[in-house]
C-alpha cells in the first residue's frame, strides 16, 4: 500500500510523506468477512483499525433491546485508537457490516513510533483529540435526543 492511501485518512492529516512512510512501516493489512467481529465491548484493546474497503458498523448491546449501532464507518474512517491512548477496556463493539479490509496499528509500535518521533506524536495526539471532541458532541446531540424523546411517553 502506497503512502498517496495513507495521505487520504484523516488520522494522518498534516503528516509529511517521510512521516507517512514511518507509519507506513508500522501497518498490518486485514480483512474480514461480513458480520465478523472486529472487537468486542469489554475487551482489551491493543490496535486501532482504518477502513479501507468496506463498512464496520460500532455498536452497543443493550440489555432487552439488542443491538444498537450508532455509527457506519466507510473507508477512511478509523476506530479503536481510543486503544493507543489508554489502556481501558473497548466502549463498544466493532462489526465487518460488509466484506471489510482494514489496515491495523499496534499500539505497542504506535508508541514506539511516537516516542521517537515527537512531530509525528504531536501531530496525530491533535488529530485524536479533535476526533474524540467530534465523536462527545455527537454523543451529546443523541443523549439530548434520547432524553427529548423520552419525555413524550
Amino acid at each position: 500500500m502506497a503512502i498517496e492511501l495513507l495521505k487520504k485518512i484523516r488520522l494522518f492529516d498534516g503528516l509529511t510523506d517521510d512521516e507517512l512512510r514511518q507509519v507506513r512501516r508500522i501497518c498490518q493489512e486485514e480483512n474480514a468477512p461480513k458480520e465478523t467481529v472486529i472487537f468486542q465491548e469489554g475487551s482489551f484493546g491493543d490496535k486501532c483499525h482504518i477502513v479501507l474497503n468496506g463498512e464496520v458498523r460500532i455498536s452497543k448491546f443493550i440489555p432487552g433491546v439488542g443491538e444498537e449501532a450508532l455509527a457506519v464507518l466507510k473507508p477512511g474512517d478509523y476506530f479503536g485508537e481510543m486503544a493507543l491512548i489508554d489502556d481501558f477496556p473497548r466502549s463498544a463493539h466493532a462489526i465487518a457490516n460488509t466484506d471489510v479490509e482494514l489496515l491495523t496499528i499496534s499500539k505497542s509500535e504506535m508508541d514506539e513510533l511516537l516516542f521517537f518521533n515527537k512531530e509525528i506524536a504531536y501531530k496525530m495526539l491533535w488529530t485524536f483529540c479533535r476526533t474524540l471532541s467530534a465523536r462527545l458532541r455527537e454523543t451529546n446531540e443523541k443523549i439530548a435526543a434520547f432524553f427529548a424523546m423520552s419525555a413524550r411517553f
